[in-house]
């Protein structure tokens, strides 16, 4: 029986970049940073891939834990952005407070936006989307009172 969502996971050629921007832009807790063992054979069986190396981040904001795996063996490709239309996965999505102040605050800092902060009436939210540093889609959302959009679980209605 599946009893919820544990983590998303990421994969990135540039680890301390993406540590950059998921704790110190978007706030998330870096929980620790681990290395991957080549010979690690039960890891390497789940992964389908052998003689893996490299390093794992692991973070955690509230109710969410993602893992950045970035390998050094084998070597991977190059990420590039895709359009939301594309099929996979298209984005990750927090919840924000502030989405305005929190837009701009990441527009100084750098990070590219696909649009600013958008109203979606009938949803009663605000959101937007940006881009992580290898082009992953990032939405912030702002749940507005009465909103019929369901807020994070832990996250009580605003």
């Amino acid at each position: 029986m599946i009893r919820g969502m544990h983590h998303i996971s990421l994969a990135t050629a540039d680890l301390e970049r993406f540590i950059h921007f998921y704790r110190d832009l978007l706030g998330l807790t870096l929980d620790r940073v681990s290395a991957l063992q080549t010979g690690w054979e039960a890891f390497e069986t789940v992964v389908g891939m052998r003689e893996t190396a490299g390093r794992v981040a692991q973070f955690n904001l509230g109710n969410m834990n993602m893992e950045v795996f970035c390998y050094t063996h084998p070597a991977p490709r190059p990420g590039e952005r895709r359009p939301a239309c594309d099929v996979g996965i298209r984005h990750l999505a927090f919840d924000v407070r502030e989405i305005h102040a929190e837009y701009e605050r990441l527009r100084a800092a750098g990070v590219e936006f696909i649009s600013p902060p958008q109203y979606l009436k009938g949803g009663e939210c605000i959101s937007c989307y940006l881009y992580d540093p290898d082009g992953n889609i990032v939405e912030m959302q702002e749940i507005l009172p009465g909103s019929p959009v369901r807020p994070a679980f832990g996250i009580a209605q605003p």
